[in-house]
């Protein structure tokens, strides 16, 4: 079958063809330029306001009847193509939200994946891996093209509302797990899948120490905060032998920080600069101002000493470099506001 799209380059060729050999055939019987396009729009079209001038001669006659059948002819099959085009795109768009809805109403004990961005899609592949049935729920359409695109079950919505919610089968579902961004919009959804359903298991994510409070009162069962289980991680690197390599090899960085994308986290190193506010302060001035999200796993002193686990009161001098666990927007945004960021080269590359 021909694509729309063909089927109206074809017309208009035809329907463009038709109209240049009606106007020079007109010219040729002894017709100024202006009858002759005059003659060849009423004649098309079908318009039916008469001949500008009488039609007395035999071949003109038929000349005209040709005129009116090849014209109406390709203009009907660019129309015709048009519709077809319209049509197959809204027909398609409503068989493909039907099958979706349809795949989503047969799900038992599945999941309900609420955001997709960098934890969703490394949840959602996690969760394929391990041949789990789920729904991704979002409202950013471009990344659930991508999910769409790849065979998982999308739902376009806010998993805020009570009807999103319920679309997804969360009377159904066995899980439910909120990993948005936002902390607010984390503690809504809990709330409203809680009302919802008060035997799902909910999963809700967080970026700070105070939310993971406000989310187990709001009704979920565990509370997972990326920043914490990246420190964590390091730490517990940092307390073997090698530790010291990890926090001064450019590799070791490169791959811990790959593992640590998935999650939203990343780690940094910032050097303090002559006319950094922080010389002299101490750890706890950043941590206090990192609220939002990170926290400092190690400091390498100007002569290369490493100070693994800080306490609070550590004091900061000229030279030293911290190294901090964090959001990487968030990371952008202290290095902005208080330190001065020192470029870090992997392999001869720039991060």
């Amino acid at each position: 079958m021909q694509s729309p799209l063909t089927h109206m380059l074809r017309g208009g060729i035809f329907f463009g063809l038709t109209t240049i050999m009606a106007i020079a055939g007109y010219m040729w019987a002894g017709w100024d330029l202006l009858d002759a396009v005059y003659m060849t729009v009423i004649t098309i079209f079908g318009v039916g306001f008469g001949e500008v001038r009488p039609l007395t001669e035999p071949w003109l006659r038929v000349f005209t009847m040709f005129v009116i059948m090849a014209g109406c002819s390709s203009a009907v099959y660019v129309i015709g193509g048009f519709v077809q085009m319209v049509a197959e795109g809204e027909i398609y768009r409503v068989l493909g939200a039907r099958r979706m809805t349809r795949g989503i109403e047969l799900l038992q004990n599945h999941v309900i994946l609420c955001g997709y961005g960098r934890v969703g899609q490394h949840l959602a592949r996690e969760l394929q891996a391990a041949h789990q049935q789920f729904v991704i729920v979002d409202t950013v359409m471009e990344q659930l093209r991508d999910a769409e695109a790849a065979g998982l079950l999308v739902l376009v919505g806010d998993a805020t509302e009570e009807a999103v919610l319920k679309t997804a089968g969360i009377d159904r579902a066995r899980v439910l797990a909120s990993v948005l961004s936002s902390d607010a919009a984390n503690v809504f959804i809990t709330l409203t899948a809680r009302e919802l359903n008060p035997k799902i298991e909910i999963i809700a994510r967080a970026e700070s120490n105070s939310t993971e409070k406000k989310l187990l009162r709001s009704g979920a069962n565990r509370v997972v905060l990326p920043t914490m289980i990246g420190a964590t991680k390091i730490a517990n690197l940092i307390s073997r032998p090698s530790a010291e390599s990890l926090l001064i090899d450019a590799e070791g960085k490169q791959h811990l920080n790959d593992e640590l994308d998935h999650i939203g986290l990343k780690l940094q190193e910032f050097e303090l600069t002559e006319g950094s506010p922080l010389v002299g302060q101490q750890i706890r001035e950043i941590e206090v101002s990192g609220a939002s999200g990170f926290v400092v796993v190690a400091v390498r002193r100007a002569d290369g000493v490493v100070v693994q686990q800080p306490v609070s009161t550590f004091m900061l001098n000229l030279g030293d470099t911290i190294i901090l666990l964090g959001h990487r927007d968030h990371l952008a945004s202290i290095a902005r506001k208080t330190i001065a960021k020192r470029e870090i080269r992997y392999r001869g590359s720039t991060t």
